[in-house]
């Protein structure tokens, strides 16, 4: 269950660094509104999760999901560019998680 409200809560992540890029530094009210919103329910479900993980893991697997959500939201729905070295860092990152996740006991 752990890893589960995990991804979620870096599901989470990537809404809100979606909806702060939206808000244009805070400027407009409703995407600021569910920045907030996003950001107290991925940290709520981070913190939950970190009752039986270890807080190395939760963490980088959190901030590793969130970073390559916000990458590929970028990419797809912002027109931001998709570089071989761009994605080959996104890769490492995937990598990273992947690592973590299976050296975990948890």
């Amino acid at each position: 269950m752990a890893w589960f409200l995990l991804l979620i809560a870096g599901l989470l992540e990537v809404v809100w660094a979606f909806l702060m890029k939206l808000s244009f530094g805070f400027t407009r009210f409703w995407p600021s509104l569910g920045t907030i919103g996003f950001m107290v329910g991925s940290f709520a479900l981070l913190s939950i999760s970190m009752r039986s993980l270890p807080l190395g893991t939760a963490y980088m697997v959190w901030t590793g999901i969130g970073a390559i959500g916000a990458f590929v939201v970028g990419v797809v729905l912002l027109g931001e560019e998709l570089s071989a070295i761009r994605a080959l860092a996104a890769l490492l990152i995937v990598s990273g998680i992947v690592l973590m996740k299976v050296s975990s006991s948890a």
